[in-house]
């Protein structure tokens, strides 16, 4: 079992920055660290063997081993106030849509001191799943009052509960929005409280969760709800039945208004994580833990999707107990980049006994001053898309996709006991809403070299980092300098930090673009840029960074593309930006028109092989075959599937954007029928999908020349990189790479 795992805050930097490393070690008393420069991940015996070198650095030695924890759970928190901390009668109410309210108690607003059980909670009961007030004294005495009415998880209801000091009066009510009229789940019930007195107390405000203590700085609630709260209100006062219904929406009467503590809209400041209280207290405050925003509300109508057109109808906000964004652990250790370190990825190395991490982090060039004419771009939004995904833990898609039975390496086996690790956006929350947001503030134990993940193929079995560690692998071994960026580098600082290479060279599957991503590659190729796309499912969905906390993406699976997932109806836009998400292809910039190939289909068994193409014989494109014989097979060898091309497969096709002026230079051929047509090619369904009946289940080897001299080169597979080291770097995989590579730096057109 792992015991020892860290992470960073941050995930590239230039000479003379500071990295800080984070450190959870429960593996004895004292860990060592060292920091490493990563060339080849891959523990095959029958690849180039793993390799990494040791950098003296000031870091390196023995650290007191301690175990830091996660809390994960999303609520929102409003901090103490004279108005909430000394409340005596009151009301609490929202609109809520639970999406498990049998799983247990479940805080939807809460004023309460967990410690001694003092304060009142409007919340789901775990008696009933019903809508329940809960008042304590903070000496021991707890009273729940409930409907009795169990909710129906993911319809919307109107719940709230009040309390009357003078005459010790619970009034709770749930209301459905459903209209479900047999199904009997509205109730209003009172009661006389038992309890004596509530406390004051200084403890904040939450919504989505209780709260339990204050830890190193951080709030931990429990409790945490499942499911989307919209329109909360507090009023100082028991109000009536149509007193609770006037303010249900905003601004009220002013004699209402006169006991309203506070009324929070979650459909302002959407992009934000601040909380924003319409009254005239100003009670705002803040997410914890990102539960996501843009969410449709309890008034949606379906008129309008896009959430920035019509704000006041998404005035929900999604909280799940699984929720992830910041670790929040202490500082273990941090290095300042030694300006003399060559760019490159590196990792530091956590070691204690047999347990061993590695923490991976870019080292860039200085800005402006690149010291290579090769850059490699790290996917690093890809990395977080799938981390520490739990696709082959929760579901059978492994074998199914794989065509065979697969391993689980210990990474695996952690991660599905150590939920609060958190989720990768290829996974379900375990209310079983998709997984939207994902960020880098966490150990990502599957973006490690020596990790092997189920849809990596047959031999290495690699996917994303790790496989992208036979290109840096094969840079080193080949002698090129080169420098290294990641996608959070492009994004921030687009074309600037590309423009002074020569030539960009992409990761195996650099899935997840922004649209600052995409347009700087864009600019960068149309003034003479060169991109070598040594990768397939490349440029495939759209994110978003989010504009004020560091290190976290969004995606939105839309209405197309292969995704385990599907967002609801309505929830199409990002809440980052408001930019409509899902496919690239849907958004008018198919990967074709970038790469000159894009997505075509998918299988995970056993890769294949490429025949070269008439256009490979063309004056132009004759520097790409030097040294490759006309009959050869390209790539019938390889440590990913045992061939050059497989995984995932993109092919040219000039109706989605494929250069008129694009050679196809070679095409595989005998994929096996685990290999399936990708669902954005279907309109209906039908036989012949497979790899050995439809000719769209292929890769593509494609050149074509874009503006002032630059020029694209495109594999069209992600199993190309590893055949690169095959029979000592002599085939004609390196080869043909090594072709592209070194003509592309030549400055000279084609």
């Amino acid at each position: 079992m792992v015991k020892i795992t860290g992470y960073a805050d941050k995930i590239s930097v230039t000479p003379g920055e500071t990295i800080k490393f984070m450190v959870n070690s429960e593996a004895g008393k004292r860990y060592r660290a060292d920091i490493v420069r990563v060339i080849c991940g891959d523990v095959n015996p029958d690849g180039p063997g793993y390799r990494e070198k040791v950098i003296k650095t000031p870091i390196s030695g023995s650290y007191k081993s301690r175990k830091q924890v996660i809390h994960a759970g999303s609520f929102v928190e409003i901090g103490a106030s004279d108005m909430l901390d000394g409340l005596e009668s009151f009301t609490m109410q929202a609109f809520i849509w639970p999406s498990t309210p049998e799983k247990g108690t479940q805080a939807i607003i809460s004023k309460w001191r967990d410690r001694d059980k003092a304060g009142a909670a409007l919340i789901i009961t775990k008696e009933n799943g019903s809508a329940a007030l809960c008042i304590g004294n903070g000496k021991g005495k707890i009273q729940v009052v409930n409907t009795g009415k169990p909710l129906i998880a993911k319809e919307w209801y109107f719940v709230a509960a009040s309390y009357d000091a003078k005459n010790k009066t619970i009034t709770v009510i749930q209301e459905p929005l459903h209209g479900y009229q047999t199904r009997g789940d509205q109730g209003t019930v009172k009661r006389k409280s038992i309890v004596g007195k509530i406390p004051r107390h200084e403890c904040p405000l939450t919504m989505g969760g209780y709260f339990k203590k204050i830890d190193r700085g951080r709030t931990l609630c429990g409790g945490h709800y499942n499911g989307k709260i919209d329109s909360p209100r507090i009023a100082n006062v028991a109000l009536s039945a149509a007193e609770m219904v006037a303010l249900r929406t905003w601004p009220v009467a002013t004699e209402l208004g006169n006991a309203v503590v506070g009324a929070w809209d979650f459909s302002a400041d959407i992009m934000s994580t601040k909380v924003t209280d319409l009254s005239p207290n100003h009670l705002h405050g803040k997410t914890v833990q990102l539960p996501t925003r843009a969410m449709t509300g309890w008034n949606w109508t379906g008129d309008e999707m896009n959430w920035t057109n019509a704000p006041e109808q998404y005035g929900a906000i999604h909280f799940h107990d699984d929720d992830i964004y910041d670790a929040g652990w202490e500082v273990d250790f941090e290095l300042t980049i030694p300006k003399n370190l060559k760019s490159g990825v590196y990792a530091a190395r956590l070691r204690s006994g047999g347990n061993e991490d590695h923490i991976p982090f870019a080292v860039r060039a200085a800005r402006g001053k690149p010291t290579a004419k090769v850059l490699y771009l790290m996917p690093t939004a890809s990395y977080q898309a799938y981390a520490n995904e739990h696709m082959n833990t929760d579901s059978p898609l492994g074998q199914l996709v794989a065509g065979r039975l697969v391993e689980l390496d210990k990474f695996n086996l952690f991660l599905n006991e150590r939920r609060e690790y958190g989720n990768s956006c290829y996974d379900t929350h375990s209310d079983g809403s998709g997984v939207s947001y994902s960020s880098r503030l966490r150990p990502i134990l599957n973006m490690r070299p020596k990790h092997r993940m189920f849809i990596g193929g047959t031999e290495s079995t690699l996917w994303q980092f790790n496989a992208d560690t036979h290109i840096t692998d094969w840079l080193e071994a080949m002698g090129f300098d080169y420098d290294v960026i990641t996608d959070e580098d492009l994004h921030y600082e687009g074309l600037s930090v590309i423009e002074d290479y020569n030539v960009v060279i992409s990761s195996t599957h650099p899935e997840y673009h922004s649209k600052e991503m995409w347009d700087a590659m864009d600019a960068y190729q149309r003034r003479g840029g060169r991109l070598m796309y040594l990768g397939a499912n490349g440029w495939y969905w759209r994110i978003q960074y989010h504009p004020e906390v560091p290190g976290v993406i969004e995606v939105r699976r839309n209405e197309d593309g292969i995704r385990t997932w599907e967002a609801r109806t309505g929830e199409y836009y990002h809440s980052f930006s408001g930019e409509y998400g899902g496919l690239w292809r849907r958004n008018g910039r198919a990967p074709q028109k970038i790469l000159g190939i894009g997505f075509t289909a998918q299988g995970f068994d056993i890769s294949s092989y490429y025949l070269r193409n008439p256009d490979s014989y063309k004056a132009k494109v004759k520097f790409i075959f030097e040294g490759i014989g006309k009959d050869e097979k390209i790539g019938d060898f390889g440590l990913i599937g045992g061939g050059a091309a497989g995984l995932e497969l993109d092919r040219a096709d000039r109706a989605l954007g494929t250069p008129p002026n694009a050679y196809v230079l070679a095409s595989s051929v005998e994929h096996t029928d685990i290999y399936r047509v990708v669902c954005e090619e279907m309109l209906l369904n039908m036989p012949g999908l497979g790899g050995h009946e439809s000719e769209l289940v292929r890769a593509d080897i494609t050149f074509h020349e874009t503006q002032n001299g630059g020029a694209v080169w495109s594999t069209g597979s992600i199993a190309w990189a590893g055949s690169l080291a095959h029979n000592n770097y002599r085939n004609n995989v390196s080869r043909m790479t090594k072709n592209v590579l070194k003509r592309f730096m030549n400055p000279k057109p084609f």
